[in-house]
C-alpha cells in the first residue's frame, strides 16, 4: 500500500514530509506506518486521503497493468500495443 500512497504523492506534487505535517505527525512516524511492516490506523489513512484530496479507497487501488507512472513527473504513461 505504501507504493500507492507514494504514487499519489508524486501525482499531486507533494512529499511524504508535507503530508505528515498536514496530518499532524512526523515524517519518520508516517514512513514507518506506511513501510513494509507498518500498520497505519484507519484514522491515519483517512487523514492521508483527505490531505491528498482522494477517497480512502484510492489509497488501495492498484494501477492498471498497462500504465506506469513517470519517475520524474508522476504522470501516467500507457504502455503496450494499441
Amino acid at each position: 500500500m505504501s507504493t500507492r500512497i507514494k504514487d499519489l504523492c508524486k501525482e499531486k506534487g507533494v512529499t511524504i514530509s508535507a503530508i505528515a505535517e498536514q496530518i499532524g505527525t512526523t515524517q519518520t512516524s508516517l514512513s514507518r506506518a506506511l513501510g513494509e511492516n507498518g500498520n497505519p490506523t484507519l484514522d491515519t489513512l483517512q487523514k492521508i486521503a483527505t490531505a491528498l484530496g482522494v477517497s480512502m479507497s484510492d489509497l488501495f487501488e492498484q494501477p492498471a497493468k498497462d500504465v506506469v507512472n513517470c519517475p520524474y513527473c508522476g504522470g501516467k504513461i500507457k504502455i503496450g500495443k494499441e
